[in-house]
């Protein structure tokens, strides 16, 4: 296996975070009398960048979504960030990995400081070598401005021997702009024809088929 590196997504891949997630939308919907959505339109904010999401999918304009994105916060940073499990087999899939002596970090559309204390809550912080994610003001706010950062924060310079492994379209199309071969992994929040949609380089389909192929 040509890989050394193996860039995680956090949300859908390595925790379901749906719960949460979904709350936090709801709860930002409400506050602004908005009308609530279906079950798929929530679930279709998992991954991607969330101003963005509340353009695309609540139709407001860029200022109203940076409002709904601080209305989501004040749920997320006390509830939702904690209604979130880890994965089963997760765990010890990452204890294997590094044991065959991979490389692990964290790229993530979610802010950073929350990820951290994700990562914490859930003792995984010891299997990785650094967590990438957004910024609280919007900043670093594709997947693509994640990765690269997460790049530099590892010193990498071969983009060869970096794997991206996530769950959505983001984490292939921001893979893919860095120069890296992305794996979707289908237990998460997306689909295999949004994966072939979005030309991911592999597809497999739960945690003991990511550690077969590696």
């Amino acid at each position: 296996m040509k890989y050394k590196t193996i860039f995680f997504d956090l949300d859908g891949t390595i925790t379901d975070s749906a719960p949460g997630i979904m709350n936090s939308i709801k709860y930002a919907l409400e506050k602004n009398h908005l009308p609530m959505l279906s079950e798929e339109q929530l679930r279709s904010f998992i991954g991607p960048p969330l101003r963005g999401q509340f353009c695309k999918v609540c139709g407001l304009a860029d200022e109203e979504s940076a409002r709904m994105v601080e209305d989501y916060r004040e749920y997320y940073r006390d509830k939702g960030i904690f209604e979130n499990n880890v994965y089963d087999g997760v765990i010890e899939m990452l204890e294997k990995l590094r044991k065959k002596g991979f490389r692990l970090a964290i790229a993530t559309s979610k802010p950073e400081k929350y990820a951290k204390i994700i990562m914490d809550h859930f003792h995984l912080t010891k299997y990785f070598a650094c967590v990438a994610g957004m910024e609280m003001d919007g900043g670093r706010g594709t997947k693509a401005q994640v990765i690269t950062y997460a790049l530099e924060k590892n010193d990498i310079t071969d983009k060869s021997k970096v794997l991206m492994i996530g769950d959505r379209e983001h984490d292939v199309i921001g893979a893919h702009e860095n120069g890296l071969d992305c794996l979707g992994i289908l237990y998460g929040f997306g689909s295999r024809k949004e994966f072939e949609e979005a030309g991911a380089d592999y597809i497999r389909e739960n945690v003991e088929d990511i550690l077969q192929f590696v």
